[in-house]
Order: structure tokens, then C-alpha cells, then sequence
């Protein structure tokens, strides 16, 4: 499964990791993605949404 919020599409990012002697090397920064139940066209599903999705409310959780 791919590392991506299915809401809003945030994706895992790219960078340095920089030691104190400034050598660089490549690292990732992954998304908070929680597995929730959501309503989604009326019906429930489980997605991958990320956290910033949930505490904004732009998903309906289903119970």
C-alpha cells in the first residue's frame, strides 16, 4: 500500500539527514496516516488518512 493520505495526497517527502561533521545522507519523512473507518459516498470504508485530515474534520468516521 502506498504511503499517501487518500483525502488530501500528502506523500512521504525527501531530505538530508546532516551530521554535526556535515556529512549527508538521504532520508525520508513519512506522513502520520492512521487506518480509520470512514463514510465515504455513503457507505463505510477503511482509508488511510492522514492526521492533519482527521483533526480538520474533513473525514466522517463511521461508527
Amino acid at each position: 500500500m502506498a504511503n499517501k493520505c487518500e483525502i488530501c495526497g500528502k506523500v512521504s517527502g525527501t531530505g538530508h539527514l546532516v551530521s554535526h561533521s556535515n556529512i549527508k545522507t538521504k532520508r525520508t519523512w513519512s506522513p502520520n496516516l492512521q487506518r480509520v473507518r470512514a463514510v465515504i459516498d455513503g457507505r463505510k470504508k477503511r482509508i488511510m488518512v492522514c492526521t492533519a485530515c482527521l483533526r480538520s474534520g474533513r473525514v466522517q468516521r463511521a461508527i
